[in-house]
């Protein structure tokens, strides 16, 4: 019998692929929400990354009647307290993109010298059965230092920023293959892996 399709509850394209090609390995059968017509928008009113990956798995499964795995990542910079955290999408204002959230970010960061510029990516993952029970939960981090120049022509939001520290390259400079060991979204779906598996597995 085959397993029921999984899907990916993010309506971000870049994010969906990563997911996709972390996961192609195991031959689970995938969903994005682009497959899917009636797929909703889910609002992030959670107060963390592990409260809207639950909601956005939740909702979602609930209204599509799939199994979902849902996912809620950004970056926390130390010298911030914490910012742009859950609000990393949409950092500088409604309509942000990747470049104004940036220099929004260099801006909050000009009278930081380099040292103190620590932060850290963060995933929180959530996997929801059709009825909207939410029956795993991971989360992922990765370490490293905000630049004050962009490196790099990979990856996607603050990547050209982020320095990992063990290899003194960005994540825009390290390129897919590294960045799939290293990054928050591998690691939070590295401790979930074990619970996907079980369901969504092929049958030999």
């Amino acid at each position: 019998m085959s397993p029921p399709p999984l899907v990916l509850g993010t309506h971000n394209r870049k994010k969906a692929g990563e997911l996709v090609d972390l996961l192609a390995p195991w031959r689970i059968p995938l969903l994005t929400l682009a497959d899917l017509p009636g797929a909703i928008t889910v609002d992030e009113t959670g107060a963390s990354f592990a409260e809207n990956a639950a909601l956005k798995a939740a909702t979602q499964a609930r209204h599509l009647g799939h199994w979902v795995l849902g996912e809620d990542s950004g970056l926390c910079v130390d010298a911030l307290n914490g910012a742009p955290g859950i609000y990393s999408a949409r950092f500088s204002g409604p309509e942000a993109t990747d470049q104004s959230n940036n220099l929004l970010l260099q801006d909050r960061l000009r009278e930081v010298p380099p040292p103190q510029r620590t932060a850290y990516y963060i995933c929180s993952a959530a996997l929801s059965d059709p009825t909207g029970k939410i029956v795993a939960t991971s989360e992922g981090r990765c370490h490293g230092l905000i630049r004050s120049a962009p490196s790099g022509g990979g990856g996607f939001g603050y990547d050209p920023y982020f320095e990992v520290r063990e290899y003194h390259r960005t994540f825009a400079e390290l390129g897919p293959v590294v960045k799939a060991v290293l990054s928050h979204r591998a690691r939070s779906l590295r401790q979930i892996l074990p619970a996907l598996l079980a369901i969504f597995s092929p049958s030999p």
